[in-house]
């Protein structure tokens, strides 16, 4: 059986966007969770996760002797092979938009994750506030998901993204939960698909994991003293 290798659900952005996917298409795998410590070279989290891959972050997705890492790559070889699942768009040009969207967030939104870090347990409206007050690449970026989210669920009739589910919903579900636990001003349109996207079966429970959880980073808690 796969396995996925991720972190805490309640932080982990990365590892979120395949086990998502994975368990929205209904792939089976099993879950192997590695804690987020100090994440020091010679830090147990490290040392598990440079055993399964060079670069030791999380996700990673293993398939007997293959390792496969980076949420991107893991998506790709997913689609390779599920076709069946068709986790990006049937149609072409639709494909390639959505290829286009996973690689802007893949590389870009840089000012959202860095001071908006996930934290689904979390509830940090003034937070919030103050970076939107203060954070003018934050209020750009947003402003970017509003028009792309828009336009593609005019586009394509939503309920998701390109329609039906597919990899670039779960590729933006860890924005969804970024501007609720900020509380970032959003759109009608841009609630109403964060609202759908928060009641997928396999975000919610997602989300009842990292409810769940009792660990307390403080690298990943530049806003809180404790939990």
């Amino acid at each position: 059986m796969l396995q996925l290798i991720i972190a805490n659900k309640n932080y982990s952005s990365w590892s979120m966007r395949p086990w998502v996917l994975m368990r929205q298409a209904g792939i089976e795998f099993e879950e192997v969770m590695v804690p987020f410590d100090d994440l020091e070279p010679t830090s147990a989290f490290k040392q598990q996760v440079l055993a399964r891959s060079p670069v030791g972050k999380v996700p990673i997705l293993v398939d007997g002797s293959l390792a496969v890492w980076d949420s991107l790559a893991i998506a790709e070889t997913l689609a390779e092979r599920f076709p069946e699942k068709r986790l990006w768009p049937a149609d072409p040009a639709a494909r390639a938009r959505a290829r286009s969207i996973c690689a802007e967030m893949h590389a870009g939104f840089t000012g959202l994750r860095t001071h908006c870090p996930m934290n689904i347990e979390a509830s940090l409206p003034e937070a919030g506030a103050l970076i939107w007050r203060d954070k003018p690449g934050v209020r750009t970026e947003v402003a970017r998901l509003h028009a792309m989210w828009e336009s593609l669920l005019q586009e394509h009739g939503g309920p998701m993204l390109f329609g039906d589910f597919s990899i670039a919903d779960a590729y933006y579900a860890p924005v969804c939960m970024r501007l609720r636990t900020y509380a970032l001003p959003v759109s009608p349109t841009v609630q109403a698909y964060i609202d759908r996207v928060t009641a997928l079966p396999s975000v919610a429970d997602w989300i009842a994991g990292a409810l769940a959880e009792q660990w307390f980073v403080v690298e990943d808690e530049p806003y809180r003293l404790g939990r």
